[in-house]
């Protein structure tokens, strides 16, 4: 989602207030972001991070497991778990003790990952959620999601899923791990607001455009930067869970919004009731924007 799509990003801010006015909870209210890569994930939680005080802001990214851990989980259960990504790669524990101090009232350090170097940042360099923090936005490519049923997995999606997961090993692997550690940090997101891309064939364009972007910062020989045959491969992992999401969550999801191939909010749908479908172009007419 672009920076500039105010009547978007307005909806999801009355989500949390609306939410805050209401909540008798210890700990801060957790919203979660869900959207395939490069929808605007980040764009839209760091603006709203700008508007309503006390909000921090935690990427599923970060909970990746280091490169090192990685590499002994493909060596020990399967070699497309060197990839980080999917459910599976990532901390489920170290997301859990965030919430648990912030429930607490105390200060929490934030994981921090670094995509160039495609290994965790060191502890000390973690930024520093206060003990007050009202908002935690949780966001990522698979938060919120749920598990395949059985059948879903039996047949491959792509080349990569037929050529190196005939026996559908890696593909049930990441399923249980959805399915258990997954699911208790997502129980604790107390509103879901999905980032809907119109099918899975514009992430490569929308994730090519972000790697491009970390290729000029960090330079092309960067460790963790891929070129665009390597990017082909990564984005492949990704693409049974995408479509999982973009066919099962927007019936659940407190809010919806579907983007065109331009990232461009074209409609946002509250779950409560039909009556609060709105396009965004309704909201900047009724002062939305």
């Amino acid at each position: 989602m672009l920076p500039e799509d105010a009547a978007a990003v307005d909806q999801v801010q009355d989500l949390i207030e609306t939410a805050l006015a209401t909540r008798d909870a210890p700990g801060p209210l957790v919203v979660g972001i869900c959207g395939a890569q490069g929808s605007g994930k980040s764009t839209l939680a760091a603006e709203l991070a700008t508007r309503v005080a006390h909000t921090v802001v935690l990427s599923l990214d970060d909970l990746y497991l280091t490169r090192a851990a990685r590499i002994q989980l493909a060596s020990d259960v399967h070699p497309l778990l060197r990839t980080r990504g999917v459910p599976g790669t990532h901390e489920v524990e170290l997301g859990l003790s965030v919430f648990d101090a912030l429930d607490r009232g105390l200060d929490a350090p934030l994981p921090r990952f670094d995509k160039s170097i495609d290994d965790r940042v060191a502890r000390e360099h973690w930024p520093i959620a206060r003990g007050d923090t009202r908002v935690l936005l949780l966001e990522g490519w698979c938060v919120g999601a749920r598990p395949q049923t059985d059948a879903a997995l039996s047949e491959p999606v792509n080349a990569l899923e037929h050529n190196e997961d005939a026996d559908g090993r890696w593909r049930r692997t990441v399923n249980a791990a959805l399915a258990s550690d997954y699911q208790r940090l997502f129980a604790r997101i107390d509103r879901l607001v999905l980032l809907a891309a119109p099918d899975f064939s514009v992430v490569r364009e929308w994730r090519t455009q972000q790697e491009h972007a970390l290729r000029a910062v960090a330079g092309a020989d960067a460790p963790g930067v891929m070129d665009d045959a390597q990017l082909d491969r990564f984005i492949a992992h990704y693409e049974r869970l995408t479509r999982h999401v973009l066919a099962e969550m927007p019936g659940r999801a407190d809010l919806t919004i579907r983007l065109d191939a331009s990232r461009r909010p074209v409609s946002v749908m509250h779950r409560e009731a039909d009556a609060n479908f709105s396009t965004c172009a309704e909201a900047e007419r009724s002062g939305a924007g």
